[in-house]
């Protein structure tokens, strides 16, 4: 196992490396004046420009500028925008915030969706299955942010059941609503997974020789069964909770949710890419270790899978 965990870190090294010189390469390689609208409807003056030509080496070849970067990250300075704010201060402060959101989301998923798939799974053909097929095929052909404003007009304006807007208090209770609206098409999907994988295992051979044993049915489903069912729904949640880490740009901003992703929508519109370059290297870096651990998840759910 723990030369399974090594490997898998030093694969991430060339990932990580290609990823962010990518994402430098096409912020800093956008057409116009870095620094237009810096200092308002006035040009900049020219030792401000010089100034910040030299911090950031926008005079500089693309990979020079890059290799400086890089070197700056591996000592933990994500680096300074424009307005001289630190990036990974505002990264700190904004992503306990999504963290939270993101893990509301994961709950509704599991709760909601691996549960309306059970019972779609066990009683195929009947009223429920039928149920929820007809629902998360509702859910998955409305976009998110009619879903968002919907709910937001009804739950939160109209009956005051939820808050409507986050704002500064990113409380639980406040990122119901838009943990559930942000779960909403990954919820339609994962009850659907499970569904259909439950629904084929229980026509495994294991299972049937279970069942032949004498087993009692719940410790068929509850063992045999729904531990290799879950395998893919685990997949899809792994990887689902590392892109939920990135931000969700739309819901953040229905709710104004203060979390990445509300950060990386002000970072892109104001042209800061120091900002930009650094939320998504702290993106690449977070989804890499959600997988791998989905991917220790896995032999614990399925012993045949070897880590060796």
């Amino acid at each position: 196992m723990g030369r399974y965990v090594a490997r898998r870190l030093l694969q991430m090294i060339p990932v990580v490396i290609g990823t962010t010189f990518i994402i430098y390469a096409l912020v800093w390689a956008l057409p116009g004046d870095p620094f237009a609208g810096r200092c308002g409807a006035r040009p900049c003056p020219a030792a401000y420009v010089a100034e910040m030509t030299d911090k950031y080496n926008l005079d500089d070849p693309l990979p020079i500028a890059y290799i400086q970067y890089l070197g700056n990250l591996i000592r933990g300075d994500f680096g300074e925008t424009f307005q001289g704010l630190s990036v990974g201060e505002e990264l700190l402060r904004a992503y306990p915030t999504t963290v939270k959101l993101a893990l509301v989301a994961i709950v509704f998923e599991i709760l909601i969706g691996i549960g309306a798939g059970i019972l779609a799974g066990l009683r195929r053909g009947s009223y429920i299955d039928n149920l929820v097929l007809v629902s998360t095929l509702v859910v998955v052909s409305i976009p998110v942010f009619v879903i968002g404003s919907v709910l937001q007009l009804f739950l939160g304006m109209r009956w005051g059941i939820f808050p409507a807007t986050v704002g500064s208090d990113d409380s639980l209770y406040n990122l119901i609503l838009p943990g559930f609206v942000l779960a909403a098409l990954s919820l339609a999907y994962v009850a659907r997974l499970t569904r259909t994988s439950l629904a084929e295992n229980r026509r495994a051979d294991y299972v049937r020789t279970a069942v032949a044993k004498g087993l009692p049915q719940r410790r068929v489903i509850g063992i045999h069964t729904m531990r290799n069912s879950l395998i893919p729904v685990i997949t899809f949640i792994g990887a689902d909770f590392g892109a939920l880490l990135g931000g969700a740009i739309v819901t953040e901003g229905i709710f104004n949710v203060p979390g990445v992703g509300n950060l990386i929508f002000r970072s892109v519109t104001s042209r800061d890419g120091v900002m930009v370059t650094g939320a998504v290297t702290v993106l690449v870096l977070v989804f890499l270790l959600v997988n791998l651990l989905v991917d220790l998840i896995y032999g614990w759910l399925d012993p045949r899978i070897s880590h060796g």
